[in-house]
């Protein structure tokens, strides 16, 4: 499993017909790939991970808070493609990608343990879907996490 983490001030998501807009504040946007070795319990210690990740800064100006300290909020968006091979050719092997119907299962887990350690509000993309993202990363921050 690999999670990209930005810190944004703003994000959302836009997608389907009619258009259907999820947003958070303050926060992190989290593009979630599912490899097709990950495992469910996987979800639990990325969620855990996320949640307590210390990329926001103190007084002093120190990376020292967590989403849950600031009582911030959290955007996921599925991602495949982080797990896109571009090593050879022009165009990206998704082979280490998880399977649709895999990936799905985890991803709906590691939401709903993201939703367990309070992170005020959750919000997700939608699955296999044509999203258009929309954020304004704070720092720039951003982190890559991977089991």
């Amino acid at each position: 499993m690999k999670a990209l983490i930005q810190r944004v001030s703003e994000a959302s998501v836009t997608f389907g017909e009619p258009p259907v807009t999820r947003r958070i504040s303050q926060g992190f946007v989290v593009l979630l790939g599912i490899g097709k070795n990950d495992a469910p319990d996987a979800a639990k210690w990325m969620a855990e991970k996320t949640a307590n990740l210390r990329i926001f800064s103190n007084e002093e100006g120190k990376f020292d808070k967590s989403l849950l300290d600031i009582g911030g909020e959290c955007l996921v968006v599925s991602q495949f493609t982080l797990y896109g091979d571009a090593k050879k050719g022009r165009r990206p092997d998704f082979t280490l990608a998880a399977a649709p119907q895999d990936a799905l299962a985890i991803y709906k887990l590691f939401i709903a343990e993201l939703k367990k350690t309070g992170i005020r509000n959750v919000q997700e993309g939608e699955f296999q879907a044509h999203m258009r993202v929309s954020l304004t990363n704070d720092g720039p921050v951003t982190i890559m996490i991977e089991t």
